[in-house]
């Protein structure tokens, strides 16, 4: 094993006969000696290096035992490192509780007896040996969650990438049906109005058959509209998201039944393109829930604004339960919150059993929004 990967011990005695003797004694302890015949020497080392121990003489010239262990706790690196004081046996308690003042962990008595030393270096380097190890696992763990926290930040931004993406092509889409496939249909309706006019009054079953035709494109048209509505719209785009809100309120309880009132201030400015979709995508997938899942006969909804843009909807169905919202397979609500979190946002989803359900939605004016890089 290389030094590399070895504890290091530091012995600090002004007597040379004294360091080589305790190298002798601790060759067998597992750990790499460093050596420093004075408190000067000894700082510098600590400098340089993180020792398990530091094994350091009380007497010594110039700087002494005592200065030298207040020096090396007032640094960060060697804060908490153990040092043991070597003494003579006939020192008094005074001068041990000023060693312990000073930062000692543990007194020994010259002459050193091998045996108590090694014991108790050893316990040092175990302790160092086990912190070094939960660092470099607490340092991986910590790279591994900055990795984790990186793809999932990613992903976030390449599902928000794409919900952009889906949205432009919806759009475009919107707009083609609306006026390639709209114009093209009324005028047929308009030239088949004409030819009916010019020549064909006088035969009951050809103005007849028009008149079919004609009601016919009518229902393709009044289509289309919706489609491309669905699609994206109008609304949403031309006079902004409090109307859109209200017109998608008002095409639900149309098409369900369900009674679907709407509560917004006046004044309700509009958010930027991205938070208006964002919302109103949002409202309706919550008002597809309630279809699909509630047995309700009554939604609420409510929209404010100010530092954030809250949504609010409320039903008074069956209740959902607490399994159902955290359910992997609940794919409708993991889009939700994702299309929330995208903006720094919250969801909050509450349901009691026979009373309804309560789902608010915080999206901040302000949030950053990830970007992804194709």
């Amino acid at each position: 094993m290389s030094d590399a990967i070895h504890a290091s011990i530091l012995l600090v005695d002004d007597d040379r006969a004294s360091l080589l003797g305790m190298q002798e004694m601790l060759s067998n302890v597992g750990a790499r000696i460093v050596t420093a015949t004075s408190g000067e020497e000894a700082l510098r080392c600590v400098l340089d290096d993180d020792f398990a121990a530091i094994l350091m003489d009380v007497r010594m010239p110039g700087i002494d035992g005592f200065t030298t262990a207040r020096m090396i706790r007032e640094r960060k690196r060697s804060r908490y490192t153990p040092i043991i004081f070597l003494t003579a046996a006939s020192e008094d308690f005074s001068q041990m509780f000023k060693g312990y003042e000073a930062g000692a962990v543990d007194y020994i008595s010259k002459p050193v007896i091998p045996e108590v030393l090694r014991t108790k270096l050893a316990v040092f380097v175990g302790l160092h040996d086990m912190n070094r190890m939960l660092s470099a696992e607490l340092a991986e763990r910590a790279l591994t969650e900055q990795r984790l926290r990186g793809s999932e930040e990613n992903l976030r931004a390449l599902a928000a990438h794409l919900q952009s993406v889906r949205e432009e092509e919806r759009i475009h889409i919107a707009r083609e049906i609306h006026d390639e496939l709209g114009q093209a249909l009324t005028g047929l309706k308009y030239d088949i109005g004409a030819l009916a006019k010019s020549g064909m009054k006088e035969e009951a079953a050809t103005a007849e058959r028009v008149q079919a035709l004609s009601q016919a494109i009518d229902r393709i048209i009044n289509s289309v509209r919706r489609i491309a509505s669905g699609l994206r719209p109008e609304v949403l785009d031309e006079i902004g998201l409090a109307a859109a809100v209200e017109w998608q309120a008002r095409e639900f309880q149309r098409r369900t039944g369900i009674r679907c009132t709407v509560d917004i201030p006046r004044g309700f400015p509009d958010p930027d393109k991205e938070r208006s979709t964002a919302i109103f995508r949002i409202f309706q997938e919550l008002l597809t829930n309630v279809a699909r899942h509630a047995n309700a006969s009554r939604v609420k909804a409510q929209l404010t604004d100010g530092e954030s843009i809250d949504l609010v909807v409320e039903d008074n169905g069956r209740g959902i339960r607490n399994a159902e919202i955290e359910s992997p397979t609940s794919l409708g609500f993991m889009g939700l919150r994702e299309r929330v979190l995208a903006f720094g946002g919250n969801i909050e989803v509450q349901g009691e059993e026979g009373k309804g359900t309560k789902v608010s939605v915080s999206i901040p004016m302000t949030a950053h929004q990830p970007v992804f890089h194709a």
